[in-house]
């Protein structure tokens, strides 16, 4: 997997992002000093596959709230789903699916997909009302049978580009 620095990124916010120890991806990355990143700086992050090895990818929809799913570049499926609030915005840009956990409880319904945005997913809701509004606190909500649906077809790796 190949990341992109992004403005106000660090290696240590990188490495949360990703769930990856920093020394990690220091390893993978020889060439970079440790004190220096820039913005467009390309760093490999180890364990996760290319995205173009990843015949899947989602693309969210924040003003028209759906999650459309494409395989190879062609709709596969388009799901209604409940996003961010004021204040509390679900974050704009590209990211990948970096672990899936079955059943997390609470009010993210049964399936939670972590985002490599640290506090960040694409999960169930024990409210299937709130589907189609600004209602979370920056998550992705899918009804439950879809999201278990998503899980299944996607695997750790597929991209996912979140626009307004």
């Amino acid at each position: 997997m190949i990341h992109t620095v992004r403005a106000g990124e660090t290696l240590t916010s990188i490495s949360e992002d990703y769930r990856i120890p920093l020394q990690a991806i220091l390893q993978a990355n020889p060439q970079i000093s440790p004190d220096v990143i820039y913005v467009g700086q390309k760093l490999i992050i180890p364990g996760f596959p290319l995205p173009e090895e990843i015949p899947y990818s989602i693309i969210i929809d924040l003003s028209d709230r759906t999650l459309t799913l494409l395989l190879n570049g062609q709709i596969q499926k388009i799901y209604p789903v409940g996003v961010g609030r004021m204040l509390h915005e679900t974050p704009i840009g590209d990211f990948i699916i970096i672990n899936k956990a079955p059943n997390p409880g609470g009010p993210f319904g049964t399936m939670w997909m972590s985002l490599s945005k640290k506090y960040y997913g694409i999960h169930g809701t024990n409210d299937p009302s709130s589907i189609g509004s600004y209602v979370s606190r920056g998550c992705v909500r899918m009804y439950n049978s879809d999201v278990e649906e998503l899980a299944s077809i996607v695997p750790i790796g597929t991209p996912v580009r979140i626009r307004a």
